[in-house]
């Protein structure tokens, strides 16, 4: 089992967490990797589907926020256009964004043989950050098999974390970065509802790491510049229109914020949302459909909740990834061993 923020007596705020604390707390969601590790290559594919059945068919709506524009992601203008999500979303390493469109695609024309013949072509969603550091990014290891096996891996309940699927070779404020995840539960209306973040990090400057205590790991000051991303993916079951729905997903840059990132100038912070509360059929012949849209008067708690999810989700990538050598030897240290270290 890996290691989390938890296990060391880091809590962010005060909202309770879901059942495992991960997105997939989220009903129906589920999360698949697939990790490479050869020699230099050091990288891979995780995959987060929002349910288990033909996305293209019952889409699902969603939002996205770029808090700085500096990637490679794939499919987030039809995304905010539109605003649903209809294939599962990827994310990866940066040039290998191409090839998990490519096999998105043929995964949902296998599923659906009408696309781009008698209905519409299909928006597929990728995010990336560069593992170069400590992967051979040239080497373009990442084919549509390992998609696909990522995609086979999905499931719900535990999800692994660290140094695995597109997290395998991602560094964070100068430790070993990589996937986590943590969620929060609301009450409304006398029900239990959901919000679950998922991270792959891969961003912030060495030295500028802040912990909810007001500790500074490895607090040396280095005349480093911000060149790193992070792609956070949002998850809820709590029914929302669009643009609230974008606006809680803008709250995860608060999240970001709060362990000393400033997102430079060289960082692409991109969040995407979605929820599952609302969905649209692709096939519905109606002129109107009902929907169900949050009390405004209580978004705040949503605010909270993206917020506190997205800093202990990337905390919780920092302590589960083990310490790591890459690409030529290069070494990225463990914030987990940094705890330990400090008793």
């Amino acid at each position: 089992m890996s290691m989390a923020a938890r296990n060391f007596g880091i809590v962010c705020g005060i909202l309770p967490t879901g059942e495992m604390n991960a997105i997939t707390d989220v009903p129906g969601v589920r999360v698949g990797h697939h990790t490479i590790r050869d020699g230099d290559v050091n990288t891979g594919v995780t995959a987060i589907l929002p349910h288990g059945g033909n996305l293209f068919r019952k889409k699902v709506l969603a939002a996205s926020e770029v808090v700085n524009g500096f990637g490679k992601s794939a499919g987030l203008v039809q995304l905010d256009e539109i605003g649903t999500i209809e294939t599962p979303i990827l994310l990866t390493n940066t040039l290998s964004v191409g090839t998990c469109v490519t096999a998105l695609v043929r995964e949902a024309i296998a599923a659906n043989p009408d696309i781009g013949r008698t209905t519409s072509t299909v928006n597929a969603v990728v995010g990336e950050c560069n593992d170069g550091p400590l992967n051979d990014i040239q080497a373009l290891a990442v084919t549509e098999e390992h998609v696909r096996l990522a995609l086979a891996d999905a499931h719900e309940g535990d999800v692994a974390e660290g140094n695995v699927g597109a997290g395998t070779g991602m560094t964070c404020f100068g430790f070993k970065g990589g996937i986590g995840t943590s969620s929060r539960r609301l009450a409304l209306d006398g029900q239990d509802f959901h919000l679950g973040v998922l991270v792959l990090s891969n961003f912030g400057r060495v030295g500028d790491l802040v912990l909810p205590d007001g500790r500074r790991p490895d607090p040396r000051a280095r005349n480093e510049a911000e060149k790193g991303s992070i792609m956070v993916v949002l998850a809820t079951d709590v029914p929302m229109e669009h643009r609230q729905l974008k606006r809680v997903t803008r709250r995860c840059g608060a999240g970001i914020a709060r362990l000393g990132a400033f997102w430079g100038h060289g960082s692409g912070d991109i969040a995407i949302g979605f929820t599952t509360g609302v969905t649209i059929d692709h096939d519905d012949s109606k002129d109107f459909f009902p929907m169900t849209a949050l009390n405004e008067d209580r978004i705040d708690m949503l605010f909270r909740a993206a917020t506190e999810a997205t800093q202990e989700a990337i905390l919780n990538s920092l302590c589960a990834a083990e310490a790591f050598r890459g690409r030529g030897g290069t070494k990225r240290a463990s914030l987990a061993d940094w705890l330990r270290q400090q008793g």
